[in-house]
């Protein structure tokens, strides 16, 4: 919301990937940036494939190739984009070290976070003082997904969905690989929203048919 997009990808679509006019995407960056204090310049945008390669980066820009982003940069602001999988929003306040990853099923399978905590504690980070943050994505009651798919997720992942087909708790399996990692319960917060069936809140690729703008969780400690 908030944003300069036309339909379908009204209004706040942040996603360069789409076939909305370019000049308002980049008005919708300007004003997101803007509204957390950072300039276009000052965004480490992650070019997403959808797989587990994590990049330490110390300036803005787009990293092409890579779901993962950690900095310990102050003005550096890290960014996912997203419209159904999650961003994964990590900090260690002491340390001052950030970390960002993009977790769709491919990611949660292949421990992105995992990786990115890597990252993160190359540069100073203790995990023991790390918080983070799931951000809104599909849930579990509308993450159809095949059987090759589930069968890649623990059994207490899954379930059976109204029609007989798996379901996929994402947010379940995120929150149980940072738990493992080390991080504290209660230093998590998840999201309650879902992406799919609040598709009037949030863009959900699923819930469009793949004609979608994209958001962006984004962290960054802005230059004192």
């Amino acid at each position: 919301m908030g944003g300069t997009s036309q339909a379908p990808y009204g209004s706040l679509n942040l996603g360069r990937s789409t076939a909305d006019a370019p000049e308002s995407v980049e008005e919708n960056r300007r004003r997101f940036f803007a509204a957390l204090g950072f300039s276009t310049d000052a965004a480490a945008i992650a070019g997403q494939v959808h797989g587990t390669r994590v990049q330490t980066v110390s300036q803005g820009g787009l990293y092409t190739g890579t779901d993962g982003l950690v900095t310990d940069t102050p003005g550096v602001l890290l960014c996912i984009t997203a419209a159904d999988c999650a961003a994964v929003l990590l900090a260690d306040p002491e340390a001052r070290v950030l970390g960002a990853c993009h977790a769709g099923w491919r990611g949660t399978v292949g421990r992105i976070v995992d990786t990115t905590l890597a990252a993160m504690q190359a540069l100073g980070a203790d995990v023991d003082r790390v918080r983070a943050f799931v951000s809104p994505c599909i849930g579990a009651g509308t993450f159809e997904v095949g059987p090759e798919v589930a069968a890649q997720f623990e059994d207490a992942f899954v379930h059976e969905g109204k029609r007989g087909r798996p379901h996929v708790d994402l947010k379940a399996a995120l929150n149980a690989q940072l738990v493992e990692a080390g991080i504290e319960q209660d230093a998590i917060e998840i999201s309650p929203c879902c992406t799919v069936s609040e598709a009037e809140r949030f863009f959900s690729h699923r819930a469009s048919g793949g004609i979608t703008g994209r958001m962006m969780g984004a962290i960054g400690y802005p230059v004192a």
